[in-house]
C-alpha cells in the first residue's frame, strides 16, 4: 500500500470539531496504518493505510464520530494525486495563501456545475477540474464571497479545501519519513 494524505473536513476551527492531532494519530495507528503522522491541527493526517484506502477512509470517519460526537468527511490523496492538483491550478498566483485546491470526494455532476455557474463570486474566482475545486480568492478565504460557499452547496459533493502551501507541504511530507507534528 502507498502512503496516502487524509484530509478531514472542518475541525479545529471555530471552537467546535476539536479533534487533537495526538489522538488522530492514534486512531489511525488503532485501525492498523503504518508511517503515520500528522500535519498542523487543521485534520491533515500521513499514513499507509491497512487495506483499501475508501474503506479506511469510511472507518476514520465511523471512528470519529463514536469518539470525538461529530461526522466528518475523510478525502484522501496520493502524492502523485497533490502534485498533480498543484500542477493544474488554473490561475495565476498572487498569493499561495489566497489560492486554494478543494479536494472532492468525487466529482459533481454535470447540472450541479452549471447550476453553481451562475452564481454570483464577486471578485473571488473558481474553477472545477474531476475532483478538484480550485479557488482563488482575491482578499482571503476569510474575507471570500458568500456565494463561493453556495458554491460548494450546490455542487453537491462533500469536499475539504487547503491552501496551496498545505498541498505542497503535504507533498514534500509524503516523500519524507514519517514523524510527528
Amino acid at each position: 500500500m502507498e502512503r496516502r494524505a487524509w484530509l478531514v473536513r472542518a475541525v479545529n476551527v471555530g471552537g467546535t470539531a476539536k479533534l487533537p492531532m495526538v489522538q488522530w494519530r492514534a486512531l489511525a495507528e488503532e485501525l492498523g496504518a503504518t508511517d503515520v503522522a500528522t500535519y498542523i491541527a487543521s485534520g491533515n493526517l500521513l499514513c499507509t493505510p491497512p487495506g483499501d484506502p475508501a474503506d479506511f477512509a469510511r472507518a476514520l470517519e465511523r471512528e470519529v464520530e463514536e469518539r470525538f460526537g461529530f461526522f466528518r468527511e475523510v478525502v484522501s490523496r496520493t502524492r502523485a494525486e497533490l502534485e498533480a492538483a498543484l500542477r493544474e491550478f488554473p490561475f495565476g498566483e498572487h498569493d499561495p495563501k489566497f489560492a486554494y485546491v478543494t479536494f472532492l470526494a468525487g466529482a459533481p455532476a454535470a447540472d450541479a456545475v452549471a447550476a453553481a455557474r451562475d452564481i454570483a463570486t464577486g471578485p473571488d474566482t473558481w474553477q472545477l477540474r474531476g475532483e478538484h475545486l480550485y479557488i482563488r480568492y482575491a482578499d482571503g478565504a476569510g474575507t471570500a464571497n458568500p456565494g463561493m460557499t453556495k458554491v460548494g452547496r450546490l455542487l453537491g459533493v462533500p469536499g475539504t479545501a487547503r491552501n496551496l502551501l498545505t498541498v505542497r507541504k503535504l507533498v514534500d511530507l509524503l516523500g519524507a519519513p514519517a514523524a510527528h507534528s
